[in-house]
């Protein structure tokens, strides 16, 4: 008789990783008292099981009538080419795109999977940094960029949506490779997208000399390209929005994001109200975002906040001892997430603070998780 793997959980926190995590590491679980009397599962947790079956094969999901309870056995991640998945109006495609990316390297083959729903919000990262970070920084863990995309077709804003995405994610042959990531280097220029829908052009103009304005007094080689969406011209989505997408790239290669939306709310919603509700102007938007992003980079790193859970769990997937340098302020996300690695793969992380650069240096020897999906079809 083998030791039984299964872990049996509550709570509805970090439902997300737990699913990955069970997925990458074949190993049953059960949720129990999720958000008991207040309706159990949410709309987009139940959108991400479904992903999950789309994406997957010979597993079992197992949801009780009030929600409160799931059962997870996994299967094989299988891949696939051609796929669809409608993500809702609650949250960001970018809430789906993080475990696709984890499971995607896993999978039997390539994916390809086109996403529909919102693409920029203030609750998860924008489909920009995305595309502009988190893809770029697989290459450190030996993703190849060949096959990797996300091609944003259509941008959609809260509250309808009606963006769309094309994702594709390579299949990596055995393990990732394990990383010294300990160089921050210093930055060297800062890109970035500003998008408008259904708005005035004017606007992603105005946010982009704002965000300049503050940028240059730092550096002078900055450029924010403009993205306006009209419904004359299509691709717009279904509601009125404007944000901006900033990324700072170091002499190292290392790339610190920030990124913020502002939408309009429904129009039979603006109609009830007495007064309507004032929006954050193009100029505030751009200045905020310049401030989040030289925060960011003030704060130290190889990545930024944003990333932090992201790429732990790179690490922990990788085979061999590895360093990785990360901004001193831990979200308390990033600290749910080392609970969660432990928990699943028996990976500790030993964390050292470095005064000099008022930073904290990861180090940890990963699981080794390899790609037995591909090895066996």
């Amino acid at each position: 008789m083998g030791r039984d793997k299964s872990r049996r959980l509550s709570g509805s926190r970090d439902f997300r990783q737990r699913l990955v995590l069970a997925t990458l590491t074949s190993t049953p679980i059960t949720i129990k008292d999720i958000r008991a009397g207040e309706g159990g599962l949410r709309p987009h947790e139940m959108s991400l099981l479904h992903l999950i079956h789309k994406v997957s094969d010979q597993h079992v999901i197992d949801v009780n009538d009030t929600g409160t309870k799931v059962g997870y056995k996994p299967g094989v991640v299988v891949g696939g080419k051609d796929l669809e998945h409608d993500c809702g109006a609650h949250r960001g495609i970018g809430y789906f795109i993080e475990p696709l990316l984890l499971l995607g390297l896993f999978a039997r083959s390539p994916l390809s999977i086109r996403l529909k729903g919102i693409t920029n919000d203030t609750k998860d990262p924008s489909v920009d940094t995305f595309r502009m970070v988190t893809l770029h920084m697989l290459k450190h863990f030996g993703v190849p960029l060949e096959g990797l995309e996300l091609k944003i077709e259509s941008r959609g804003a809260p509250p309808r949506g009606g963006g769309e995405v094309l994702l594709r994610v390579p299949n990596i042959n055995s393990t990732l490779k394990a990383v010294n990531w300990i160089d921050e280097g210093m930055v060297k220029r800062i890109r970035g997208v500003a998008f408008s829908t259904n708005v005035s052009a004017q606007i992603v103009t105005r946010i982009f000399y704002a965000a300049r304005g503050l940028f240059n007094k730092f550096i002078p080689d900055v450029h924010i390209f403009t993205d306006h969406r009209a419904s004359s011209s299509g691709g717009c989505g279904l509601s009125a929005g404007y944000g901006v997408s900033v990324v700072a790239e170091t002499t190292t290669g290392c790339l610190i994001s920030a990124d913020a939306t502002v939408s309009y709310p429904n129009v039979d919603e603006i109609s009830e109200q007495s007064e309507k509700p004032e929006l954050m102007s193009p100029e505030d938007l751009g200045e905020q975002v310049a401030s989040m992003l030289l925060e960011e980079v003030a704060q130290g790193g190889v990545v930024d906040s944003t990333h932090q859970v992201c790429s732990m769990a790179l690490c922990e997937s990788c085979f061999k001892m590895l360093l990785l340098l990360l901004s001193h302020m831990m979200t308390l996300r990033a600290i749910e997430s080392l609970r969660n690695i432990k928990e699943f793969l028996d990976v500790k992380f030993i964390i050292k603070p470095d005064p000099n650069s008022n930073t904290v240096t990861r180090k940890c020897v990963g699981a080794g998780v390899k790609n037995l999906a591909r090895k066996i079809s």
